[in-house]
């Protein structure tokens, strides 16, 4: 059966997604009208998700959908904001099925109705597989999370735990063989992670600076060392690890996953030691743990339980452009 453009928006996308009473008027004309609160500030972030390089072609599209809008609330949750209007850019192959599409859609629809995301427009066409989310939110004026306000002395904080979503992508590569049980455990980590929203919103005013993992903890604590310009410690037997990394993997391999693979969207946080005891009060303490300590002295360093340096085998996700010099 052929659709066309405005069928699959019809059909698909129109009417399933959350109501909410600041969408003054959403899908159905040249641009929607929304009403941003008072006293508040917009946080917008977008996402595009491609076949074959942000998920493996067989995942799900379910999984799919869900995962596209999960990537934006964790960026949400990194600066932290309250997620509200997104509007989705759906590029889709030729031979796409009406299953996939329902499919899609109801992967989207069921995150967005967990945090009340208003489907407010967006664009369809042919293509290769490609998926464009972008969301605006609010954060109170002055309360945003930023990456550049770490300070010497700052505890360095993560939620969850982390590799597990690397470990995921890895067995499916055919680099691991795991158990049913586990396999399942690391896949659900990769293609339906849970965006640390609560923990963002409650981490204002306390946290110096926040950023979401995506790419690996050694490349995104990198960035809040960077826009800060201080260095820190990290201490490996410190890492959040989870019982499939530790029962599955050396330690060894485990330090490498966590600290390099990416795909968890946890938060990376800083905290001074003064706001420490606000922090136990405003996250549940087996939510997050202290991994380390921002240091004045540039660059960071990881080290074991025995205080050797430890190097990891690579620093994390980067896309890689070959750009032509004429």
């Amino acid at each position: 059966m052929l659709l066309h453009e405005f069928d699959v928006i019809t059909r698909y996308f129109s009417q399933t997604f959350p109501d909410r009473a600041d969408v003054i008027f959403g899908i159905g004309d040249d641009a929607a009208l929304c009403i941003p609160p008072k006293g508040m500030q917009l946080a917008i972030a977008i996402d595009t998700l491609v076949a074959g390089v942000h998920f493996p072609p067989t995942t799900a599209p379910k999984d799919i959908g869900y995962k596209a809008l999960a990537v934006n609330l964790s960026d949400m949750a990194a600066m932290g904001a309250t997620p509200a209007w997104m509007t989705l850019a759906l590029t889709c192959p030729p031979d796409t099925n009406e299953n996939w599409l329902a499919d899609f859609s109801s992967g989207l629809r069921e995150l967005a109705e967990d945090y009340q995301v208003s489907l407010i427009g967006g664009d369809t066409t042919t293509g290769p597989l490609t998926i464009t989310i972008q969301v605006t939110g609010f954060v109170p004026a002055q309360l945003a999370l930023y990456r550049h306000g770490a300070q010497p002395g700052d505890g360095i904080y993560v939620t969850g735990t982390l590799g597990d979503a690397g470990l995921g992508l890895a067995s499916i590569q055919q680099q691991f063989s795991l158990p049913a049980l586990a396999q399942h455990q690391v896949e659900s980590r990769l293609n339906r992670p849970t965006p640390r929203l609560q923990a963002g919103q409650a981490l204002r005013g306390i946290a110096n600076s926040a950023i979401d993992v995506s790419d690996g903890l050694v490349a995104d604590l990198g960035h809040i060392l960077a826009a800060s310009q201080v260095g820190a410690s990290i201490y490996l037997d410190q890492l959040p690890l989870s019982t499939v990394l530790r029962e599955q993997l050396s330690l060894e391999t485990a330090w490498q996953l966590a600290l390099s693979a990416g795909d968890d969207y946890e938060l990376c946080f800083t905290v001074p030691q003064h706001q420490e005891k606000l922090l136990s009060k405003v996250l549940m303490r087996d939510s997050y743990t202290r991994i380390g300590l921002i240091e004045a002295s540039l660059g960071l360093r990881c080290f074991d339980a025995n205080g050797q340096a430890f190097i990891p085998q690579t620093k994390g996700y980067q896309h890689q452009f070959n750009l032509n010099s004429n």
